[in-house]
Formats: C-alpha cells, structure tokens, sequence
C-alpha cells in the first residue's frame, strides 16, 4: 500500500472511504498523483473547484491578501468584507449576508434566521418554529442537519436530535402544501438535490414552492451550496425556474477551490433579526476569504463561466446518451451537474469509478449507484469528448466481464 495512505489511515478516523490515489498537484481541470500520473478531476471537489486548480487570479489574490492581512477576526472591520458581500448580494439579487466558512455553517446560520424570524416577525410561539426539508436532502453533518436527514447511516448513533424538523417527498409541490402548520417557519430545499444522486425535480417544482411559501407567510431557502455559482448552468439553479428565495445558501465555489468560504444571504427583515451577539464565527468574513470569494465572483462573470456550463452540460448529455450500454439505466442533470445510473443488478458505481480511475479519469459514486459527472467549469468539449469515450470503454468492458 502506498505509504502515504498507510499513514492517513493510521491517523485518520475513517469517516471517508477514498478512492486508492495520492493527489499531490491541480492546474486547471488535471490533477496529478504522487508518482506523476495525470487524471482529469470530474469531482471538482464536490463543486468546489469550480474555477479549475490553481485558477491564476485566484492564485494571485490569495497571495496578494497572505502578505498583508488573513485574519483579525470580526472584533473589527477590515477593507475587504464590505466589497465581498456587496458583490454576493449584487449578483444574487438578496439584500445582504451573513459570512460563515463551510456550507454546513451556512445552513445552521439560516436554519437559526428562520427560526427567530419565525419568532419576531412571524409571530410563531416560542420553540415551537418547524423547519420543512425534503427526503433525499444533503445539507451537511452537524447534529441538526443530519436530524433533517432521511439517510440511515446519517443519524445511527448521533441521536437525539433537535425538535422542529419536518421531512416531505422531493419534487411534491402538493406535499410541501400539505406539511405547512402555522408554526412553519422555512422550507429547505436544494433546487437539484447532489448527494441524493443528482435528482432533478419536475419543471416548475420550485416555482410551485415559492407560490406556496408566498401563499402561507413561510421562507422559501435554497441551499445552492452544490448548485449555485455557475454549476448547473445558470448563476443559481433556482433561476431555471425563475425564482429567487427568501434566503440563499452558498458555499463550495465561493472559496475558488482555495478556502472554506459560505454565506447565508437574505432581505433585510430577514437578516435584521440578528443583533450583535446572537451568531458569529472566528473565521467567517476574514480578509483572506473575502479577498479570494471577490475575485472568485469576479473571474465567473469575467470568464462567463455559468453559460459555458449551460453550452457544455448540453453537449455532455448528449454526448453521454449515445452510449449504449445496458449498465445504464438513467442519465439527469442540468449545466456540468449530471448523474450516470447504474445498474445495481449488473456493477456498483464504485467499480465504475476505479476502472475509469486506471483510465485518467476521476470521479466519486454517489450512493452507490450513480457515478458523477461535474468538472471544473472551465472544462473543453474536447476533454468531454475523451471522458465520454473512457466512459463508454469501461461500461462495455464491464458488461465483457
């Protein structure tokens, strides 16, 4: 065994089960291992890489803001918060934000908004708010989130969890209807649930949902950690279906692949139920992150990398569909967001996934059954094109075998 996998096994808990590879350098949408093999990264880090490695003005303004100021914490103001967060609100149309670090920082933080909105706004009484989610859903791993989870494995042994937590059937408008009491406060719902498998739900699904949150004074959250920013082919996936939340949740490709940055964005009446004191981070908002998020907003309009994903996403599906191979069973997924099914009857995604890494080619099953597909965006239709073929190399010779 490589002794680099030897070492982090030994002092790493095992809360991750990776594929067998050293990955030691990234440019653009290649990485390489530690003994010099180049692969094409089909993962972008779970959207978070969707710049591409080491995108050069990201590289750039890291180094820029390292070598003046990375973190005093938010005792103070620093000269690069303000510009990060007017920019945020600016692309996605909401009034302001509250900047965290991870995605599941930025879901407790909205999670904590609607609640005491709930509260002071809505009239809901005390600890009695409920939240609403969707079966299927993937919103992080702290004990809250994962009490929302329908995933066995999520919650077996993390219990108890926190009250107020309601789950509905995805892409059931009519259901999110039916779940609504009084005391709801918000509903959460990722507009193309990731982990679940890259399930896409009805056309109008979420348009449907904001009529209904309208309709019932509840907030309408989008958890846009995956899906915002570019990945499905639009800035944020709510806007294939015109809509725009009551709060929005971002993360992953806010950071440029090159730190943990988040945020929970929202209008005004919504955010003004915070006050000092009520909610914070040491390291949310820092100089460092805000410099690097600024730029990596910049680089997506400059580089108009969300209609590159549009024209790409297209040609992908398409090109994928071509394949016949009777280990598919289903291919979904909108921009460079897409899921390939597999036949459990006939191969594991898993199995998928390593031969296509002896190809050059990485990837991750998603619960076991679907292998993603969701570059960088800065990817070619010529990389697409040889993806595709490793693809169609590794089903037929799976059904050979």
């Amino acid at each position: 065994m490589d002794p680099f996998i030897e070492l982090e096994n030994e002092y790493c808990a095992r809360n991750y089960l990776p594929l067998p590879v050293v990955l030691v350098r990234g440019e653009g949408v290649y990485v390489w291992d530690n003994d010099g093999k180049r692969y094409l990264d089909m993962m972008s880090a779970y959207s978070a890489v969707s710049h591409g490695h080491g995108h050069p003005r990201l590289v750039a303004a890291l180094k820029e803001q390292a070598s003046q100021l990375t973190i005093v914490s938010r005792a103070f103001y620093t000269d690069k918060l303000g510009a990060f967060l007017k920019k945020a609100c600016e692309l996605t149309g909401q009034d302001m934000a509250l900047p965290m670090n991870t995605g599941a920082e930025a879901v407790e933080t909205a999670i904590k908004a609607a609640r005491k909105w709930a509260y002071t706004v809505k009239g809901v009484e005390d600890d009695q708010a409920e939240i609403i989610t969707c079966e299927g859903n993937f919103h992080g791993r702290t004990l809250a989130i994962v009490g929302m989870s329908s995933e066995v494995q999520y919650k077996d042994g993390f219990g108890p969890f926190p009250p107020g937590l309601k789950s509905i059937p995805y892409g059931d408008a009519a259901a999110l209807e039916a779940a609504i009491t009084p005391n709801t406060a918000a509903f959460l719902v990722e507009p193309i649930q990731g982990e679940a498998g890259i399930n896409v739900p009805p056309a109008g699904y979420l348009k449907r949902c904001a009529e209904i949150c309208r309709k019932h004074n509840v907030l309408l959250i989008c958890d846009e950690i995956q899906t915002g920013l570019g990945r499905t082919g639009k800035l944020l996936a709510s806007q294939h279906d015109g809509v725009k939340p009551d709060g929005l949740i971002l993360g992953k490709a806010l950071g440029g692949g090159m730190l943990a940055v988040s945020a929970f964005l929202s209008r005004r009446e919504v955010m003004a139920v915070f006050t000092p004191g009520d909610h914070g981070s040491t390291f949310g908002g820092n100089p460092l992150s805000s410099a690097v998020a600024l730029e990596a907003l910049n680089v997506l309009e400059d580089e108009g990398l969300a209609a590159r994903s549009a024209q790409l996403g297209r040609y992908l599906l398409e090109q994928l569909q071509s394949i016949d191979s009777p280990l598919i069973t289903d291919i979904r997924g909108k921009g460079l967001f897409v899921g390939v099914e597999i036949a459990s009857n006939k191969a594991t995604a898993r199995s998928v996934c390593e031969a296509l890494m002896g190809r050059g080619v990485l990837s991750k099953e998603t619960h076991e059954t679907v292998v993603r597909l969701a570059p960088p965006l800065v990817v070619t239709k010529e990389q697409l094109d040889w993806v595709v073929a490793q693809l169609a190399d590794v089903l037929a010779e799976s059904v050979v075998a």
